[in-house]
């Protein structure tokens, strides 16, 4: 895959691992120089780490798993392409305005089928952050994405979407050239786009920016990702007028994986490794591809009428047991 990490970065709930990561570093320098064997000492602390990152996970926090999703070392959509597709050519532009750099797509093979792949993409360093605009689509963005997904309904093609993303970009150029009427026609393109499609939440799912590519037949989420409505620190902005309190936004949101399974929200989530993606990116790639291949069996045969019905029945469904409970409380 695309991710080369030299050093593993640590979060601040992930300190004591990252203290017995330096021991363990130090050790293996000692080790290599000393004429005593430490191999011992070594694998006892490497031990003792992993459990402790198995303690600490258990019990992480909607909005530590936030900042999981957000680490700068998790892969991104296009680590998974290079680790999942073959023969990936990205097309660029929207053919109205110009190309957007933080969705990137193109026509690729999941083994031997031939596919469509979208996704939010962000950048490691400064640099390629600013040319990704972090990962914010503009209007441009969404209408090259729909372009794709047109291609492939032409060619009969399935549509294979990655999503990781803030949100749609809101500067005043995105407004300007109808940023909210681009992310409104994918989501009614999509609802009749008349391909397989199979979204997968990769790290941020962030309001509309993130559905307007994920209107799909299946919905599956990686363990640590987040999927919601507005960000933490937006939702505690408007709620109690700061950003400090997005931890208590976080556990009101309902943004993590386990509980959009629960409420209906998400097919399938997928395990992570011990740490989260970004400790083996190679072993969460084989996971997913394991996954998305497994759903794609599920449409092969099945026609367009039967797809289309379905896709539309799953997304007017959502919401519809609060009416039904409302309804029991009048009668």
């Amino acid at each position: 895959m695309g991710v080369v990490v030299a050093k593993p970065a640590f979060l601040s709930f992930e300190q004591p691992i990252a203290e017995l990561d330096s021991k363990i570093g130090e050790l293996r320098l000692v080790h290599d120089d000393a004429a005593v064997d430490i191999s011992e000492e070594i694998t006892r602390l490497e031990k003792k780490s992993r459990q402790l990152t198995k303690e600490i996970y258990a019990r992480l926090t909607p909005w530590q798993i936030s900042q999981v999703a957000r680490h700068p070392q998790r892969p991104y959509t296009l680590d998974y392409i290079g680790g999942i597709f073959t023969d990936f050519h990205e097309l660029h532009g929207d053919r109205h305005f110009g190309d957007d750099t933080a969705i990137v797509g193109g026509l690729a093979r999941l083994d031997d089928q031939a596919c469509i792949v979208i996704g939010h993409q962000k950048g490691r360093d400064t640099k390629e952050r600013s040319y990704r605009n972090f990962g914010m689509p503009r209007p441009e963005g969404y209408r090259k994405a729909l372009r794709l997904m047109r291609l492939a309904e032409k060619f009969g093609l399935p549509v294979f979407t990655f999503v990781d993303t803030p949100g749609a970009f809101p500067g005043i150029d995105a407004e300007e050239r109808g940023q909210s009427e681009a992310i409104g026609r994918n989501l009614y393109e999509m609802a009749t786009l008349k391909a397989p499609i199979i979204t997968t939440i990769i790290g941020e799912g962030g309001s509309g920016g993130a559905l307007a590519i994920a209107v799909a037949d299946t919905v599956i989420m990686l363990q640590y990702a987040v999927y919601s409505v507005i960000s933490p620190e937006g939702c505690a902005s408007i709620l109690w007028k700061t950003a400090e309190r997005a931890s208590d936004a976080a556990a009101a949101l309902g943004l993590t994986a386990r509980s959009l399974k629960e409420m209906g929200l998400v097919d399938k989530v997928i395990s992570e490794p011990l740490g989260g993606a970004h400790r083996d990116p190679a072993r969460m790639a084989r996971s997913l591809k394991q996954a998305l291949i497994e759903a794609l069996v599920r449409y092969r045969g099945v026609s367009f009428d039967t797809l289309l019905s379905a896709r539309q029945d799953k997304w007017l469904g959502y919401g519809r047991f609060k009416e039904m409970e409302s309804q029991e409380r009048k009668e």
